[in-house]
């Protein structure tokens, strides 16, 4: 099919991008790269910033790209608002979004499903005081329930540390304290039914925080990943398994850490992975032979009404 009858079959594009969440800076990052490759491959691609009464704006388009990180994009609202216009849209659907989104239920749907994720508490202002003292075994991590790009996240080695932690957590949500794997850690994209191949994080850091991500030139990813055949090959299949879990389709991130025993915990799923220069979802594809454009393209090709048959 030639560019300009691709560019029919989809018709006009809002690229969503921006918000109010504590990810605004990188979905502008994310949805501008999205924007600049549609628009090389000849698709009629506008950038919508999602403030104010954005939503009466996607009446004229035809199909909407997701590059909206975080609460109001990625955990379900926006795709339920995109199902009450009709308008079609790329990525998971609205139960696939919201469960991956939020970090507790995720958890737990993973742990009724025996599916690995590490042990964790969840805290809540009314009850942090007495839930604190349940904490025995550090060190943990403390992340908001409900945010991403490691906003409000914290590696706890103490006691006398936890208590600061699950406060600044909790300024953006419930907090969740979970059990630290010493080991390395490891993001599995999924484009389709397609599993990319795995990258390895490797950081200086404590873990893997938002400088990390987004600013630090000392933070290592490998692609091919290091680990052998046998090792990788469940790494994907394992990833692949918690993708399906929440229903998530279309495209996504899982991210992975391995103890020094070899076993793999999940941690969270990404059903908006970041589309930045740093970002791990490129690099996957790249490894796999998939240029920036063309995943651009294969993600615009999930906003199909088929794609959120699952949720």
């Amino acid at each position: 099919m030639s560019k300009s009858n691709e560019s029919e079959k989809f018709g006009k594009v809002a690229v969503l991008y921006g918000g109010d969440s504590a990810e605004r800076d990188i979905s502008l990052q994310s949805g501008e790269s999205v924007l600049h490759a549609l628009r090389e491959e000849c698709i009629a691609a506008e950038g919508v910033d999602c403030r104010g009464n954005y939503l009466q704006k996607l009446a004229e388009f035809d199909r909407v790209f997701i590059a909206l990180h975080g609460r109001g994009g990625e955990d379900g609202t926006l795709q339920g608002a995109l199902e009450v216009l009709r308008i079609p849209y790329t990525g998971s659907g609205v139960l696939a979004s919201a469960l991956a989104m939020d970090k507790v239920l995720c958890k737990q749907l993973w742990e009724g499903v025996n599916l690995p994720t590490p042990e964790f508490l969840v805290v809540t202002e009314s009850e942090q005081l007495t839930l604190l003292n349940k904490v025995e075994n550090f060190p943990v991590m403390v992340k908001p329930a409900r945010e991403g790009s490691s906003v409000g996240m914290s590696k706890v080695d103490t006691a006398g540390d936890l208590k600061q932690a699950v406060s600044l957590a909790l300024q953006y949500d419930i907090a969740l304290v979970e059990r630290y794997i010493q080991g390395e850690e490891y993001t599995v994209a999924i484009l389709g039914d397609k599993v990319l191949p795995p990258v390895r994080l490797k950081t200086p850091r404590d873990f893997y925080d938002y400088e990390a991500k987004y600013q630090s030139q000392d933070t290592e990813y490998r692609c091919p990943c290091g680990l052998d055949p046998d090792d990788e090959a469940a790494l994907k299949t394992l990833a692949y398994e918690a993708y399906k879990s929440v229903s998530a389709s279309g495209w996504g991130r899982v991210d992975v850490m391995r103890d020094a025993a070899g076993r793999f915990y999940l941690l969270e799923i990404n059903t908006v992975p970041g589309m930045t220069s740093h970002s791990l979802v490129p690099m996957a594809a790249k490894q796999g032979g998939i240029s920036f454009n063309r995943l651009v393209m294969e993600i615009l090709e999930s906003s199909f009404p088929q794609s959120h048959s699952q949720g």
